[in-house]
C-alpha cells in the first residue's frame, strides 16, 4: 500500500469531502482559483482540529495558492504561540480574498492581540483594499473579543477608531461594508 505524505493526504481528504454545488457557486461569484473543493468552513475546522498544529503542513499549504481550501486551511494549523510579527504580517500580505482575510484574523491573528496595532497600522500603510481590509477585520475580531468596560476593550476600541480614519482616504468601494460594519461596532461600544 502506498505511503502518502501530510500535503497528499490532506487532498486527498479534501477530494473525499468535494461539493460539486458549494464549487459551482463559488467559481460564479468569481473567485480565479484554479482548484475549489467546495469544502464549506465547519469541513475544514473539523480537519484543523484532528490535524493540530503542523507548521510545516500550513507553509505547503500556504504556498498552494491554486487550491482554496489550501488558503482557508493554512492558518488553522499554525500555532499562534509560534507566531512571529513577520510571519503575521507575511500571511496577512498573502492574503488573496476577503474569505481568507476573515479565517486569517478569526483563526490566528486574534489570537496574538499584543502584535495587533503593529500588524494593523503596517496593512493599513500598504493601501492596498485586501490589505486595509485585513486590518479592519482584525480589528473588529478584537473588538469581539475584549471584555466590555475593560483595559483591553479601551485600547482596541482607540485602535479601531485610529483604523476607521487611516482608511478613509481609501477610495475603494469594496471596504465600504466593512467599514460600516466596523462605525456600527464603534458606534454601539458602551
Amino acid at each position: 500500500m502506498a505511503e502518502y505524505n501530510k500535503m497528499q493526504q490532506t487532498k486527498r481528504h479534501f477530494f473525499a469531502m468535494r461539493n460539486g454545488i458549494i464549487a459551482d457557486t463559488i467559481r460564479r461569484a468569481g473567485l480565479d482559483y484554479k482548484i475549489i473543493f467546495g469544502l464549506n468552513l465547519p469541513q475544514i475546522a473539523d480537519y484543523a482540529a484532528a490535524t493540530g498544529y503542523d507548521p510545516d503542513l500550513a507553509a505547503q499549504l500556504r504556498a498552494d495558492v491554486r487550491c482554496r481550501e489550501s488558503q482557508l486551511l493554512a492558518p488553522m494549523l499554525v500555532d499562534p504561540a509560534t507566531l512571529t510579527l513577520d510571519d503575521a504580517l507575511a500571511m496577512a500580505r498573502e492574503v488573496r480574498t476577503t474569505e481568507v482575510a476573515d479565517i486569517l484574523c478569526h483563526r490566528l491573528l486574534r489570537r496574538r492581540p499584543e502584535m495587533a496595532a503593529e500588524i494593523t497600522e503596517a496593512l493599513t500603510a500598504d493601501a492596498t483594499p485586501l490589505s486595509v481590509y485585513t486590518a479592519l477585520r482584525l480589528a473588529l475580531n478584537l473588538l469581539a473579543v475584549a471584555p466590555p468596560a475593560s483595559e483591553q476593550s479601551e485600547r482596541y476600541t482607540a485602535l479601531a477608531k485610529q483604523i476607521l480614519e487611516a482608511t478613509a482616504a481609501v477610495g475603494d468601494t469594496s471596504l465600504a461594508g466593512i467599514r460600516r460594519q466596523m462605525a456600527d461596532e464603534l458606534e454601539y461600544r458602551p
